[in-house]
Order: C-alpha cells, then sequence, then structure tokens
C-alpha cells in the first residue's frame, strides 16, 4: 500500500521542478516565437516514444541517475549555468522513467533523452558566445557573398557597409533560436529516420552547422531585400517570416540528407535493438 500511494511522488517533483526551471529566469523571451519550439520538446518527446508499456508494478527510481540529477541541480546553483538544472531534471526523468520500461522500449527512449534537454531555455540564457561567434561569422560570410556580387562592402566586426547601406547584425540576429528551434526539429527528425541506425547520434552535431546556415541565410536575405526594397520592408514582417522561411528550408534539406543516408547507416546493434 505505501508503496502504491507513493507512486505519484516523483511525476509531481518533476512537474514542481519543471515550472521552477522555467520560471527561474524569464527574461529570455520577447516573443511567442522565443518560447514555442522549446515547450514543443516534450511533447515531441512523448509521441516519439510511443508506444508507453509502462511496467503494472511500480519500481524504485534508478539510484545512480537520481544522484546524478542532484550534483547537477547542485552545480547550476553553484554556477548558475542553465544547462546543469535541464541536465538534472532530465537525470531526475530518467531514473523514474527508465525502471518502467522493457529492455527494447529503454534503448529506444534513451535516444529521445536529447529532447527533454532542450525542453529549458538554457541555450538561449548561456548561449551568448555562440549567438557571438553566429553573428560575426554570419556576417563574414554576407560580406563574402555580396562581394562575390561585386557590390561595394566594408566590414567592422558584426557591422556591414554594402552600397552605403547600413547593416547591424544585432544580438536579435544571433540565431539562438534558430539554433533551438533547429535541434529540436531535427533531433525528432534524425529519430525518426534514423534512430534505428549508428549514424542517429553522429547526425545530431550536424543540426548546430545546419542552424549556423540557417541564420547566415537570413542575414543574406534579410540584407538582400533591404537593397532591392527598404530597410523597412526587410525589418519589418520579412525579418520575421523570412527567418521561419530559411528554417523549413533547411529543414527540408536536412530531410534530404536523412533518407539518402539512412538506406546506407549499420543498424544498431546495442541492447535492446532488433
Amino acid at each position: 500500500m505505501n508503496r502504491t500511494r507513493r507512486l505519484p511522488v516523483m511525476p509531481l517533483l518533476l512537474t514542481l521542478c519543471f515550472v521552477l526551471i522555467w520560471l527561474q529566469d524569464t527574461g529570455w523571451s520577447q516573443s511567442l516565437s522565443d518560447t514555442l519550439p522549446v515547450l514543443a520538446a516534450l511533447p515531441l518527446f512523448y509521441w516519439l516514444g510511443r508506444p508507453w508499456n509502462l511496467a503494472a508494478e511500480p519500481s524504485p527510481p534508478s539510484a545512480p541517475f537520481l544522484v546524478t540529477g542532484i550534483a547537477l541541480f547542485a552545480l547550476g546553483v553553484i554556477t548558475g549555468i542553465a544547462l546543469f538544472p535541464a541536465l538534472g531534471w532530465t537525470a531526475f526523468l530518467w531514473s523514474w522513467l527508465s525502471p518502467r520500461l522493457a529492455t527494447e522500449a529503454r534503448a529506444r527512449v534513451s535516444k529521445l533523452l536529447p529532447l527533454p534537454v532542450m525542453a529549458f531555455p538554457w541555450l538561449l540564457l548561456d548561449g551568448r558566445p555562440v549567438g557571438w561567434w553566429f553573428r560575426l561569422t554570419g556576417a563574414e560570410a554576407t560580406e563574402g557573398v555580396f562581394t562575390l556580387l561585386r557590390l561595394d562592402v566594408l566590414r567592422q566586426g558584426t557591422r556591414l557597409l554594402v552600397e552605403n547601406l547600413p547593416v547591424d547584425v544585432a544580438p536579435a540576429c544571433s540565431g539562438l533560436n534558430t539554433l533551438q528551434a533547429m535541434l529540436i526539429a531535427g533531433i525528432a527528425l534524425a529519430f525518426l529516420e534514423l534512430g534505428e541506425t549508428r549514424l542517429y547520434w553522429v547526425c545530431l552535431p550536424l543540426l548546430a552547422a545546419a542552424a549556423w546556415m540557417a541564420n547566415t541565410l537570413r542575414i543574406i536575405a534579410i540584407t538582400s531585400t533591404a537593397l532591392v526594397f527598404d530597410p523597412e520592408t526587410a525589418m519589418g514582417i520579412f525579418h520575421t517570416l523570412g527567418g521561419w522561411m530559411v528554417l523549413v528550408v533547411m529543414f527540408l534539406l536536412c530531410l534530404g540528407a536523412f533518407r539518402l543516408m539512412a538506406p546506407h547507416a549499420p543498424t544498431d546493434t546495442g541492447p535492446g535493438t532488433q
């Protein structure tokens, strides 16, 4: 009877910790487009992990993952790095979930654990150095493209002067939102196309490169729009719509690449696979 009464405790603690982590710093979110990709991660985890044939008999949480989660939360409190609580929450989730899954299901669902990690805005909170690098290299690539087109281009850091048109690759153009959305969508796509192969884990780092390319193309497209039309048009609806259009294009390119790789990828022969 006692164990039956304690069954809801862990899910309630997971829910409470999830809300607390999200409420710890809400200054990163400036629009719905910032929040929606992050919130999509857990529903994707649930959907891709089906069917959830959990064991009927309750099992105690896995002690190693429970201890790991506590240690990661402590690191987050000490350092202020938002990635650690995200990893800690995922360790808590797995400590509760893994004993309830059959061996085959455990091996399959473990590949989806990057999604719970991405269900928190740690990238937008901790990723300023990455955002700066995205901005700088994006500005460099834009300079190179317009130089090849024989336009008059002058660049200083993240600021460009293209045909006397000033272009500032501002922090809003850092691409961190693009990176977060690209990683979440890419993880789901890679699992669907390559989840049963050894290339699944290899492809995940490549998603960061795809996100950089998407953000760089966005900078080039916005600058081109400002040159052809006017800065107001470029910074208006096209600034948001164009960014999502580029993201869709990169998503479709990743889909094509994964499907080309799938027939030649070696099957995963790890524990719990068929």
